[in-house]
C-alpha cells in the first residue's frame, strides 16, 4: 500500500490513521499531513475527542531514513527535525484530548508521538527505543514530551541505552502507556470502550482538562525548534555521516 494519513468521524470521535510501507516511518510530507489532520479535527465542532492510530505491525519507525541521509546543509537539517516538532506542538495546542492506540513498536519520533498523546493504550508488543545517539544525534526535539510523561530518570535510561529496546511493560510501568493488553483484539476493545466513555463527557470540561494537562508548556513553541537546530547541526558532522553510511549498508 501507498503511504497515507486519513481521517474518519464516528459520532463525536475523530480518528486519524496513518501508514507508510517503511514501518510507518514519516517523511516530511507525511508529517505535515498529520499536522493538518490534527488541526482540521481541532476546528471541527462536531469532534469531542481524537483517536490517533496506525496500520500494520509497527506503530511508528520515526522519521524517514532516506530523508535523513540526504541532508547536506543546516537549513535542510533544521526543517527535517522540525517535522516532529510541528506534530508535537499540534498535539499540545489542540483543544481536543488525543488518545493514542499503539499496536506495535515505536522508535524515535514515534515515541514522541505516543508521549504527546494525552492518553495511550498499547499491547505487549509495543516496545520502544530511542536510538538517536547511535548515529551521533539525540532525541532533542521529542525529549520534552517524553520526559513530561515518564520523568527525567527514565528518559535518561531510555536515551543512553540507545542500542536496546525497552519492553512495553517497562513503558507501562514508567507511565508512557496508561493501559497495556496482550492482543490487538483486546486493544481494539479497550480503546473503543475508553474513547466512547471519554467522549460522552462534557466537551467543555474535556477542553478545560486539556489546558490543565498541558500547562507551562507554551515555551515549546520555540524550544522544540531550538532543539531541531541542535540535531540539524549534528547530522552534518563526520561522525553522523559515517554512522549513517554504515547503517545504510
Amino acid at each position: 500500500m501507498e503511504a497515507f494519513v486519513k481521517t474518519e468521524l464516528n459520532h463525536n470521535i475523530g480518528t486519524i490513521t496513518f501508514f507508510h510501507p517503511a514501518g510507518n516511518s514519516f517523511p516530511g510530507v507525511q508529517l505535515q499531513k498529520l499536522v493538518e489532520a490534527i488541526e482540521a479535527l481541532d476546528q471541527n465542532e462536531a469532534v469531542t475527542l481524537i483517536l490517533l492510530q496506525s496500520e500494520g505491525n509497527s506503530f511508528c519507525a520515526g522519521a524517514s531514513f532516506d530523508e535523513l541521509v540526504a541532508i547536506e546543509d543546516l537549513e535542510t537539517g533544521k526543517k527535517f527535525f522540525s517535522g516532529f516538532a510541528n506534530v508535537i506542538n499540534a498535539m499540545r495546542s489542540c483543544s481536543k484530548l488525543i488518545v493514542a492506540k499503539v499496536q506495535g513498536k515505536a522508535v524515535g519520533g514515534g515515541v514522541g508521538i505516543v508521549a504527546a498523546a494525552d492518553y495511550a493504550l498499547g499491547t505487549t508488543k509495543a516496545d520502544i527505543k530511542l536510538s538517536e545517539l547511535t548515529i551521533g544525534i539525540g532525541p532533542f526535539v521529542i525529549e520534552p514530551a517524553v520526559s513530561r510523561k515518564i520523568g527525567a530518570t527514565a528518559m535518561a535510561e531510555l536515551t543512553l541505552d540507545a542500542s536496546n529496546w525497552k519492553t512495553a511493560q517497562w513503558a507501562f510501568e514508567k507511565g508512557l502507556y496508561a493501559q497495556l493488553v496482550a492482543t490487538n483484539e483486546a486493544l481494539d476493545e479497550c480503546t473503543q470502550a475508553f474513547t466512547t466513555q471519554l467522549a460522552s463527557y462534557h466537551p467543555e470540561a474535556l477542553k478545560e482538562m486539556k489546558k490543565v494537562l498541558w500547562q507551562n508548556t507554551d515555551h515549546w513553541s520555540t524550544l522544540l525548534y531550538d532543539r531541531a537546530a541542535i540535531s540539524g547541526t549534528l547530522v552534518l558532522s563526520d561522525f553522523t555521516k559515517n554512522a549513517l553510511a554504515k547503517f545504510k549498508k
